[in-house]
């Protein structure tokens, strides 16, 4: 029988766990699952354990008294962690979770077999009555999981009803069903949202957002309006939840920036251009600074455009790159370890063709307003991250405060000249 670490050291350890929701997983010595749990704070619950052994049950002081580490998985939200909680235990089989070998016990999630699937709460498998239904969970939070039904409902919009009405019902007035009763969806259409349910219940929730990105950028670009708006709100539901995977206590977002941009150091210093203008008129550029993520104020600058006459972005960027990397200024500020420039591939060439003509070598990306796509010299695909990804939330801080900084400019300057 393994013991667990002294207790010091241990307790020690537990001051640490984040205080966040998410799935906790104990091991004995040899590195076993001995049980998994999930927790509104993890801190919170796994201290629990260890802070007065005597009023555990036997049960559960058994289990403490075999515990020699502890794993935690962070989620977004109490309901992640419930889903999270049923996956690991469905594939380890941990031997202190009996609550979980009795199925009729808890709650499932019931996939219907019909051409029109519905998802129910279920407290038992019928598997000779349902053949072909699929079952996930079980789930030994009735609250929690009723919280996540509703959620899966909103975001995936399955009919509810166990036969067809004649008119569209009020799940679909609230935005929760297609309407599959009066063909307001084909079959294939429907059985697309039902792979993703499966997917996501399944864990595979990085792939699908990734695959529902896609999807939206394709129904934009076909002018299918509708669908597109309707994966848009998709997306931004699921992301409510999933915390992504770039997310990690080793790295921060500037070191999963590296990463992703495959830079050879962390950039530390970032600085991100924008332009402003009114058909042409009062046009201005800004630069924002921001070291080690955060603002630096004192090196941002403002530039009044003096060599573009009429609309042309890109000029006017070339002019900004221009006079930030030559003259007084490239003396006067150090170089950055990263320019980001606000727009795509066209935006992105200029500062590069404005670079080289300086003899000026630093990694540079774009970041495209429609679809938030990182945008890299000389690599054909952009790179698309996750909505969650905290490195996409810092590039898009960076770039709308280059933004704030370009408008706010050209505003003041727009006042003056109707003064005039």
């Amino acid at each position: 029988m393994g013991s667990r670490p002294q207790p010091s050291t241990f307790l020690k350890r537990l001051k640490t766990l984040p205080d966040q929701p998410g799935v906790y997983v104990f091991k004995d010595q040899a590195g076993d699952i001995l049980y998994v749990g999930k927790a509104l704070s993890l801190r919170r619950r796994v201290s629990s354990y260890f802070r007065k052994p005597g009023r555990l049950s036997p049960r559960i002081a058994q289990l403490v008294q075999r515990v020699a580490d502890v794993d935690v998985h962070t989620t977004a939200s109490e309901a992640e962690a419930l889903l999270r909680e049923s996956d690991l235990i469905k594939q380890h089989h941990p031997k202190y979770n009996v609550a979980y070998r009795d199925d009729k016990s808890y709650p499932l999630l019931k996939l219907t077999n019909e051409p029109f699937p519905r998802l129910l709460l279920t407290r038992s498998k019928r598997v000779n009555r349902d053949e072909g239904a699929r079952y996930f969970g079980p789930y030994p939070d009735a609250g929690a999981v009723h919280e996540a039904l509703r959620f899966l409902r909103r975001v995936f919009p399955l009919r509810t009803c166990r036969q067809f009405p004649k008119t569209p019902c009020l799940e679909y007035h609230l935005g929760q069903c297609l309407a599959p009763c009066v063909g307001w969806i084909d079959e294939s259409s429907y059985r697309r949202i039902v792979n993703d349910l499966v997917e996501f219940l399944e864990g595979k929730r990085d792939e699908l957002l990734r695959d529902l990105t896609k999807r939206m950028e394709q129904a934009a670009r076909r002018q299918r309006f509708e669908e597109a708006a309707r994966l848009r709100d998709q997306i931004q539901s699921l992301t409510s939840v999933i915390v992504a995977k770039e997310k990690s206590s080793l790295a921060g977002p500037l070191e999963q920036l590296q990463l992703a941009l495959k830079l050879t150091t962390p950039p530390r210093r970032i600085e991100a251009f924008d332009c402003s203008n009114l058909y042409g008129t009062f046009a201005v550029g800004s630069m924002v600074t921001f070291t080690e993520g955060k603002p630096h104020k004192a090196h941002y600058r403002h530039f009044k455009i003096k060599t573009v006459s009429g609309i042309d972005d890109y000029q006017m960027m070339r002019e900004i790159v221009r006079r930030r990397y030559s003259g007084t200024l490239s003396k006067e500020l150090p170089w950055p370890d990263l320019i980001v420039v606000d727009g795509g591939r066209g935006q992105l060439n200029a500062a590069l063709d404005e670079l080289k003509a300086l003899s000026r070598t630093i990694p540079t990306m774009g970041l495209a307003k429609r679809f938030e796509h990182i945008i890299m010299p000389e690599q054909e695909q952009p790179i698309i991250l996750l909505p969650t990804s905290p490195v996409l939330h810092l590039i898009q801080h960076i770039r709308d405060e280059a933004h704030r900084f370009a408008i706010t400019y050209h505003r003041k300057l727009r006042a003056k000249g109707l003064l005039r």
